[in-house]
């Protein structure tokens, strides 16, 4: 008995789980395990990637892919809970890279990644043509070769199904607890990048140029990035200039200017916002107007004061 407890303990380690791949499984392991975990570390040290007043932030970049992603309704809803979009993304992908590189349930977190990358692909690089020069299909790819190869090697090995294996292993006291190990050195992973994390430059203080007259016709509309980072529109009457943020008070999508209707009109869930009356509802379920912008006439240009 001691001696089945002893090889028990000693089923699983680091160094066997690499000797026991080919090298083929072994280069996918270093390279997925590591690009996922440089990937969390990435956006858990940005700072504002989760900071909605960040040109940068999770939930604009989102708003962004809706008019061309075949996924739009479901980006629709990542928006309103966008700061837990960003959170969980960071720490799958920290899970993932760890559990690859130490080798916790393989196939299943090669599936995962598999996930992750088709989400990528069907939201970010969609539209990118030719289709090689999307990075998201490619590691779409090489975790689909690498779950199979994963596969390939127990089933020679003489396991179990790998379906029948991984619901067995996560119910398996040891497993589930290096599992739990995984998580928590993703959790520590990123608190050490937050740590690193660039400060947002501080907004500049005096006039900021947004565009000369010449290009900005009266009766047209120009959108700029305000200088906190803000997403905003630009208009001009004959009675001058002004502007307001993107921002949907609703939930936090960016709104549009509607030629046709002359309206600002969110394309998550309706709302419209009359620019002419100080951007007041006048549909939908936002609660409140768009936050203005202070804009003014400076010679022939017109600035954010």
């Amino acid at each position: 008995m001691s001696a089945a407890k002893t090889g028990s303990k000693k089923n699983f380690s680091l160094q066997k789980s690499w000797k026991s791949n080919s090298w083929s499984v072994r280069i996918l392991r270093g390279w997925l395990g590591f690009t996922f975990i440089f990937a969390g570390w990435n956006k858990a040290s940005d700072s504002g990637f989760l900071n909605p007043h960040s040109a940068h932030y999770i939930g604009r970049q989102l708003n962004a892919l809706i008019p061309s992603s075949p996924i739009s309704k479901i980006l629709i809803h990542m928006v309103e809970h966008a700061q837990l979009i960003g959170w969980g993304t960071i720490i799958a992908e920290f899970v993932v890279g760890f559990a690859t590189l130490i080798g916790v349930m393989g196939e299943l977190f090669a599936f995962v990644g598999f996930s992750l990358s088709l989400v990528l692909w069907l939201s970010v690089t969609w539209n990118v043509t030719p289709y090689f020069l999307g990075s998201d299909t490619a590691y779409m790819v090489l975790w689909a070769a690498l779950g199979f190869g994963l596969w390939s090697e127990k089933r020679k090995a003489g396991s179990r199904a790998p379906v029948t294996s991984i619901v067995t292993n996560i119910f398996q006291r040891r497993e589930f607890l290096r599992t739990v190990g995984i998580g928590a050195m993703s959790l520590v992973a990123v608190g050490v990048a937050s740590r690193f994390q660039h400060k947002l430059p501080a907004a500049k203080s005096g006039p900021a140029e947004i565009v000369t007259l010449d290009a900005l016709p009266i009766g047209a509309s120009y959108n700029f990035i305000a200088r906190d980072g803000t997403q905003a529109v630009l208009f001009r009457t004959t009675s001058g200039v002004y502007a307001y943020s993107r921002t949907c008070t609703h939930q936090g999508c960016i709104v549009d200017y509607n030629g046709a209707t002359k309206l600002l009109q969110c394309p998550c869930h309706g709302a419209q916002y009359d620019p002419t009356q100080s951007a007041k509802v006048v549909s939908g379920p936002a609660p409140t107007p768009l936050a203005k912008i202070n804009v003014a006439i400076r010679g022939q240009q017109v600035v954010e004061i």
